[in-house]
């Protein structure tokens, strides 16, 4: 049982069985080291992507190589990424690679964007590093309001975000809590004035909600 779940898996699926056809025509190609949390909607995941065109393989986005190089920041499944991307990144754990072939309906439609030209159907290559519990129920939001003032600072987010990773035995530097924090917050504060309110912050939940 050991020498299974430490050898390397792949396989392949189908995305769920679902009315629109263009949701069963991409697929996931995976190949797991580790068994660990498995992400899904509302999760906060931390992921490096590389996206290619399916007709030729001319990769037209890295983000290793992106700006600063550093991986993708995003919660799942709230439209943050493309369609194809969060749906096909449910259940993915720390440490799992997927190789994802996305049409075009589920990727950048009939317009395209940039390098990706109108109906292209494209490839992802992902690697999640982290999943985190995001910050979404109510719960939590009663956690992280210390002063309870029913709005959220960045103080008490990055409070709340250090013991999450503290908990889950992957403490970081102060750099890296105010990337995360400075992103978060300018996904959602909304009206720009420096706190997430209670509004603010419930816009993405849980499917359990």
């Amino acid at each position: 049982m050991l020498i299974r779940r430490l050898s390397i898996c792949k396989q392949q699926y189908d995305f769920m069985q679902k009315k629109d056809l263009y949701r069963r025509e991409a697929k996931k190609y995976v190949s797991v080291e580790h068994d660990n949390q498995r992400s899904k909607r509302g999760d906060l995941i931390n992921a490096h992507y590389d996206g290619f065109l399916a007709k030729d393989g001319s990769q037209f986005y890295c983000s290793r190589t992106d700006k600063d190089g550093q991986p993708q920041w995003f919660v799942l499944g709230v439209g943050q990424v493309i369609k194809g991307l969060d749906d096909g990144m449910m259940g993915m754990c720390p440490g799992e690679k997927r190789k994802l072939t996305i049409p075009s309906t589920l990727a950048f439609g009939e317009k395209g964007k940039g390098p990706v030209p109108p109906n292209a159907t494209v490839v992802f290559e992902v690697e999640v590093l982290s999943v985190s519990k995001g910050p979404r129920t109510m719960e939590a939001f009663g956690r992280m309001d210390l002063d309870k003032d029913k709005s959220l600072s960045k103080a008490e987010v990055k409070e709340y975000l250090k013991l999450e990773y503290e908990k889950g035995g992957k403490p970081r530097d102060d750099p890296f809590y105010e990337k995360l924090i400075d992103d978060i917050f300018y996904k959602n504060d909304g009206d720009r004035d420096g706190t997430i309110s209670a509004k603010e912050y419930n816009i993405y939940q849980h499917d359990e909600l």
